[in-house]
């Protein structure tokens, strides 16, 4: 069945919103939004060509509530709903709701999201079609013997709730001793959290890295891979640097774990973008961690070594348009690298931050998605990551030079974000060699705490100083004093 889309509703905010509406717009259709008043002016404002403001009891309820955003998309004339990423992008029950009232959804179809949603159907599905899992058992297959048969598996373990994400609930075992206690504190997050107290536990691959690989699908069983993405520099399972391609596969294993993730999709029927994500040992063994049934934060990427589209391909494959090539017409060019823009700051345990954007400024020659602009303010309502700055290189130890080149040239100043941080990190010898692994972040603690500024750094500002003070004389004796009081702070 073929769809005429001739508007899209974008039901999200913030850069992600902006993004989908870029494309929206240069497909000649009609980019409506929804948005909260807390969020004043933004990006994707100025894109929309009309939007409707929603309500709720906090500003992230309101783009929770899917009957409010189906009452704006009515009442706007949408014919169809880009969801973006988190909030209700992988709400099955808002897909089947947007779809039960006329409107395309521009996703998977409900039933996938419900089968991927959750990690224990998700794990079944993928296992009994021969992909590989992680050794593991699940505690609803035999709840008197859950915690007697993760012993028998071995440490370590990782215990994780089904209806998972963004690393709430898991716990890492490696003292057996400590098993019984740990699954009741992952029930009792898993509960808190999601609502569901499920678990399941598998083998934990220690210093493992995070590779996941984009896939697109037509819904009838057709799918083909865009190559993979290397997601190992985390805090907190969350991540922070994400690159394509990854550094730690040779064309063979590359091919391996593309293949697996389009076989996967294959098998599901998937509709759309989504992403296969793997656990990578040391050795060259990889696991299916989860899929994602939307388009990820690290897109972009993708996007650079491709030339690929994918909110493009996303509309396309909506309005039942095939694949766009076959596997073979696929192909990818030099190196790409996104690091995500968080208000936070490092040095208190990236505790995130609020305040107004006083001054920003992107690089000129970087992809810079931002999703606020200058005047406005970071609200603790929402996640603190307010953008995401990408570069390609011929390779990529240009990409990791052009992206340290464009993280010094960005300016943002008023609220404290990891830019400086960032910078830190990639220029570490183990970062800049690709000697990477989802731990390393935490090993490396050393590098969130702020260095002291340079007797450069300081001239410079006691120059600025002066220059501010109206009488020349007392600006000049005044550098030596602001000198030496910056200094003893530098100390």
């Amino acid at each position: 069945m073929t769809y005429p889309l001739d508007s899209v509703l974008v039901a999200n905010r913030g850069e992600i919103a902006a993004r989908i509406l870029r494309t929206v717009k240069a497909k000649g259709l009609r980019a409506l939004l929804v948005a909260h008043a807390v969020d004043g002016r933004t990006p994707a404002m100025a894109l929309a060509d009309e939007t409707m403001m929603i309500e709720g009891d906090t500003p992230v309820a309101a783009f929770l509530d899917g009957d409010a955003i189906i009452a704006a998309a009515k009442a706007m004339g949408a014919g169809a709903i880009h969801p973006g990423y988190g909030f209700l992008s992988e709400n099955a029950a808002f897909a089947r709701a947007v779809e039960a009232a006329g409107i395309v959804w521009i996703g998977p179809a409900p039933e996938t999201i419900d089968l991927m949603g959750d990690k224990i159907s998700a794990r079944r599905f993928v296992a009994e079609r021969g992909f590989p899992v992680a050794p593991s058992v699940i505690e609803e297959d035999d709840p008197g013997n859950f915690a007697a048969h993760a012993r028998a598996v071995g440490a370590p373990l990782l215990i994780k709730p089904s209806a998972g994400g963004g690393g709430k609930g898991m716990r890492i075992v490696r003292d057996l001793d400590t098993l019984e206690e740990e699954i009741a504190t992952a029930r009792s997050e898993g509960e808190r959290y999601f609502g569901d107290g499920r678990l399941f536990i598998e083998r934990y691959v220690e210093n493992p890295r995070h590779i996941e690989v984009q896939v697109l699908g037509d819904g009838k069983g057709g799918a083909l891979h865009l190559f993979e993405r290397e997601c190992s520099l985390q805090r907190r399972f969350q991540k922070i640097v994400e690159e394509a391609p990854s550094p730690a596969l040779d064309e063979t294993e590359r091919q391996r774990i593309c293949e697996a993730a389009a076989g996967i999709a294959r098998a599901c029927d998937y509709r759309g973008a989504g992403t296969v994500e793997f656990i990578y040992g040391g050795g060259g063994e990889f696991y299916f961690l989860e899929m994602n049934t939307r388009l990820q934060v690290e897109h972009p990427v993708t996007e650079m070594i491709t030339g690929v589209d994918l909110v493009e391909q996303q509309l396309a494959i909506a309005a039942g348009a095939p694949l766009p090539v076959g596997q073979d017409g696929l192909l990818r060019e030099g190196h790409a690298i996104e690091v995500r823009i968080y208000a936070e700051d490092p040095a208190a345990g990236f505790t995130p931050t609020t305040g107004p954007v006083l001054r920003l400024v992107p690089p000129a020659g970087a992809r810079f998605d931002a999703g606020l602009v200058e005047g406005e303010r970071v609200h603790a309502a929402f996640d603190p990551m307010i953008a995401k700055l990408i570069v390609h290189g011929a390779d990529r130890a240009a990409a990791l030079a052009a992206m340290d080149s464009a993280l010094a040239r960005l300016t943002l100043l008023g609220v404290t974000t990891n830019i400086n941080y960032l910078r830190r990190l990639l220029a570490d010898p183990d970062v800049a060699a690709g000697r990477m692994h989802t731990g390393l972040i935490a090993e490396k603690a050393g590098l969130a705490a702020e260095p002291p500024p340079s007797a450069e750094t300081l001239d410079a500002l006691c120059a600025l100083a002066a220059l501010a003070v109206p009488d020349v004389a007392a600006a000049l004796e005044a550098v030596p004093e602001m000198h030496a009081a910056m200094g003893r702070w530098r100390n």
